[in-house]
């Protein structure tokens, strides 16, 4: 499967994705004076693993039908607020463009790189990628808690290469600029 999408795309996708998250944590602020750090949270692998398989399946159904009501209707109410249809369509127009194929999510085993997490909102952070040939698929997730559920509430997707990349060379080191020595006439002694 051919797969690209540029880190641009990706960083550009997951801000208008969790705008809805920068507004309500803003105001979250404001009434709260001290609010405690993340948390670091023990979920149950298998529901953990259904959150994220069922929110980039949705993503892929709406990429590959071009209708992002299920996707947005699935979420939040904040996101579903901040995110009509018609906006969810222009965010992920790049992977529906590139026919990106999230499915194989279905039979990979997640590698997390950032694990479960309570922001200071209430919120669950993760991040990760799935690994796979010729390119990865990378996720990164909010779910808000709604009714005793967690909820979509931004999602980042994109592909990039498996291949292990090798660190940039480190610049080499600057030669001194070669002096210019007077020319002696020929024949002179020094």
């Amino acid at each position: 499967m051919s797969l690209r999408f540029p880190r641009l795309a990706f960083a550009r996708l997951f801000a208008a994705c969790c705008a809805a998250l920068v507004l309500a944590s803003s105001l979250a602020l404001a009434q709260t004076a001290a609010k405690p750090a993340p948390q670091t949270v023990q979920l149950d692998r298998n529901g953990l693993i259904m959150l994220l398989k069922s929110a980039l399946i949705a993503l892929d159904q709406a990429n590959k039908t071009g209708n992002y009501t299920v996707l947005r209707d699935l979420a939040a109410p904040a996101f579903a607020a901040a995110n009509n249809p018609a906006r969810l369509a222009e965010i992920f127009a790049n992977l529906r463009r590139d026919k990106v194929d999230l499915s194989g999510v279905l039979v990979l085993e997640p590698q997390l790189t950032a694990m479960p997490e309570i922001l200071p909102n209430g919120m669950l952070h993760f991040a990760g990628f799935f690994p796979s040939a010729p390119a990865q698929i990378n996720f990164e997730l909010i779910f808000a808690p709604v009714d005793g559920q967690w909820r979509l509430f931004g999602l980042g997707a994109n592909v990039g290469s498996s291949a292990p990349v090798a660190p940039p060379p480190a610049p080499a080191p600057a030669k001194p600029a070669p002096t210019a020595e007077p020319k002696k006439p020929a024949g002179a002694k020094p």
